[in-house]
């Protein structure tokens, strides 16, 4: 299995890392993958947004309605 070393860790990033890994039950390994993973996935995951080309305006009313109707 590939491993990673990180040099020159600053001793806050270290601190937080252990104590999120502490919180979780983690040791600091997962939770280092399971944050990495995390953020790698994230930026995979977003689809770019796209401009809106309706033939209407979205205006307050109309977005208001349609929140509503969402949650029916």
């Amino acid at each position: 299995m590939p491993s990673l070393v990180i040099k020159n860790l600053p001793p806050a990033l270290h601190r937080r890392l252990k104590e999120d890994a502490r919180d979780h039950h983690r040791s600091m390994t997962q939770q280092a993958i399971v944050l990495l993973e995390n953020g790698l996935l994230r930026t995979r995951s977003i689809p770019a947004a796209k401009a809106y080309k309706g033939t209407f305006p979205l205006t307050d009313t109309f977005l208001q309605a349609a929140k509503r109707e969402g949650r029916a």
